[in-house]
């Protein structure tokens, strides 16, 4: 979240970056909200110094002043628990609007409406041309025995898959691809749980905007939708060490998103599963615009070159205000080719939040001057499985129905060929 000193010395700012956004929160509400949580927390503080002087004075006073001073000492009791009453749903009330403030966008992010106005940046690769008639991915990788969605559908329901054979052959290879490629780049890697307490959620700032999204248990927590929810919250409530920055996670985790209101795009097929795996980057640095727009930058090359090993052509976009998280800063998407709908996929999203999750988290430094600071954190899709299989064998399929492999994944996978 946002500083309330930041949001009060620049009240405008914040009211435009909100614009940006096209969030709606009543930042001159907060402020009014805040100046009475002051108040009653100033007048709250002053009472219970009181209270201790009183206490103080009551073991020398004679007869007639321990009389009077319990006295005062009744009513203030009094008067202080209904100033904290008050203070408590203050407080709540403070929060709820504290936890609805966006983060400030960067002046590069392009102004717009939804997705449809993101900008694109780049485009790598050149698109396949099928002298023969193309296949989706649904009938390549049935007919390849690599998926059943039917069985999927029995045993799950509405987005269930079953990944058989050398669709299950294929995952393992990127996988284990993908692991060494992020290792070789100083990442460590780093297996999370997926169950996570709620307010975890809020830290990294899904929350309160994408509850409907979050499958929750009977005991309140949530299934997370990325690793970058629990390895945020690894190192809550901790001083870092400045001398071990930048501090990098590759995380692989199973991730479970519902999918709401979804329910009328991408219903066949790979590319929208209420359940599927994924490689995360995170990263935590000093708290440094310069350096998050640095490492920013080299989270998300990380993923095109990741994509550029296996030869998948790419578009990647930045994007507009109105397709940023809550707290996200800047934001660059990757969308893979895919040929039989002729258009790009989103495959990977790469963000940058300056302090807002760590103020939630409670993540600090000292800098060299040994003053305590909040750390900056980022986050980057390294890749989600099984989503890319979708344009893996849509660009790779050949005119006998087969899937040619990458070259860099043959060492893994065990042939050059999936066929029929």
């Amino acid at each position: 979240m946002l500083d309330i000193k930041f949001i009060r010395d620049n009240k405008e700012l914040v009211k435009i970056g909100a614009k940006k956004k096209h969030v709606d929160v009543d930042i001159d509400a907060l402020l009014v909200l805040d100046d009475q949580r002051r108040a009653v927390q100033t007048s709250v503080e002053a009472k219970r110094a009181e209270q201790n002087a009183v206490s103080l004075k009551l073991p020398s006073a004679d007869a007639d002043l321990k009389s009077s001073l319990l006295e005062s000492m009744k009513k203030l009791k009094v008067e202080l628990q209904t100033e904290e009453e008050n203070l408590k749903k203050i407080m709540k009330d403070w929060q709820t609007l504290m936890l609805r403030v966006p983060n400030i966008p960067d002046i590069s992010v392009p102004e717009g409406e939804n997705e449809t106005d993101n900008k694109e940046v780049k485009i790598w690769g050149q698109k396949p041309t099928f002298s023969f008639p193309a296949g989706d991915h649904l009938e390549l990788m049935t007919c390849l025995h690599m998926v059943d969605f039917e069985r999927g559908a029995k045993v799950h329901g509405f987005r269930g898959y079953f990944l058989t054979g050398p669709g299950d052959k294929h995952y393992f290879a990127i996988w284990n691809y993908a692991l060494d490629f992020f290792t070789k780049r100083g990442f460590s890697p780093i297996i999370p749980p997926v169950i996570v307490r709620k307010e975890n959620l809020y830290g990294t700032a899904h929350l309160p905007g994408d509850v409907e999204d979050y499958y929750m248990t009977q005991d309140g927590d949530a299934l997370a939708g990325t690793a970058e929810v629990p390895l945020m919250a690894y190192h809550s409530g901790e001083v870092l060490d400045l001398k071990n920055f930048p501090i990098k996670y590759i995380g692989f985790s199973p991730c479970f998103r519902r999918e709401a209101g979804s329910h009328s795009k991408d219903v066949k097929g790979l590319i929208r599963v209420h359940e599927f795996y994924k490689m995360e980057q995170v990263v935590l640095c000093e708290a440094s615009h310069e350096t998050s727009v640095k490492f920013h930058e080299e989270i998300n090359r990380n993923t095109e070159e990741f994509i550029e090993s296996l030869g998948i052509p790419y578009q990647t976009v930045i994007n507009c205000g109105a397709d940023l998280g809550l707290g996200q800063v800047k934001k660059y998407d990757i969308n893979l080719w895919v040929p039989k709908e002729g258009k790009y996929r989103e495959i990977s999203s790469a963000s940058y939040f300056h302090d807002f999750q760590c103020r939630r988290f409670n993540i600090r430094y000292r800098d060299v001057l040994g003053k305590l600071k909040y750390a900056h954190s980022l986050n980057c899709t390294a890749i989600p499985t099984p989503r890319i299989l979708v344009s893996m064998v849509e660009n790779f399929q050949q005119a006998d129905g087969s899937v040619l492999i990458p070259e860099v994944l043959k060492p893994y996978f065990g042939s050059d060929s999936i066929k029929k």
